[in-house]
């Protein structure tokens, strides 16, 4: 089987850092045509979306897709909420993490797959200052070594 080219449309960067990723899930998402063309050009922002599990249904909120130019009357609502495809077990599965303390669902990213759209979706703990802190330190410790082995080549 060919191996299927993928090409990333939005990263939520956000997520990460607000954020500790347990686990991610690759699910499709059912778009209008409009709205496809409009990722061709870019034009969508993950920044404050979210996922809800609703009657057995998976749904991303709050995902702002720009309106395609030459659209007309067919472009949909920018912030409309759009249904996510996946098992039936898998979102069984996620509902009962759901339930525990803390989890929550996020776009991690959305990318193409083919000729299909995909979104990463993460199951996600939230952060405490302090987790945020350390990260950056992290960061900034791994910056530095990583300054002092390039002088010192």
């Amino acid at each position: 089987m060919a191996k299927l080219e993928t090409k990333t449309i939005a990263v939520n960067k956000k997520a990460r850092h607000d954020y500790f990723v347990e686990e991610s899930f690759e699910t499709g998402i059912v778009l209008a045509g409009t709205e496809v063309k409009s990722l061709r050009a870019g034009t969508v922002n993950l920044k404050d979306s979210w996922c809800d599990i609703e009657n057995g249904e998976i749904f991303v909120k709050q995902m702002h897709i720009s309106p395609y130019e030459k659209g007309n009357i067919f472009n949909k609502d920018p912030m409309r909420t759009r249904k996510l495809l996946m098992h039936r077990r898998e979102i069984h599965r996620l509902l009962g993490l759901l339930k525990q303390e803390g989890y929550t669902l996020i776009p991690l990213s959305l990318y193409f797959k083919g000729s299909r759209v995909k979104l990463q979706l993460g199951l996600c703990k939230g952060k405490k200052l302090y987790d945020k802190r350390e990260d950056a330190a992290k960061r900034d410790a791994k910056r530095d070594i990583d300054r002092a082995l390039k002088q010192r080549r």
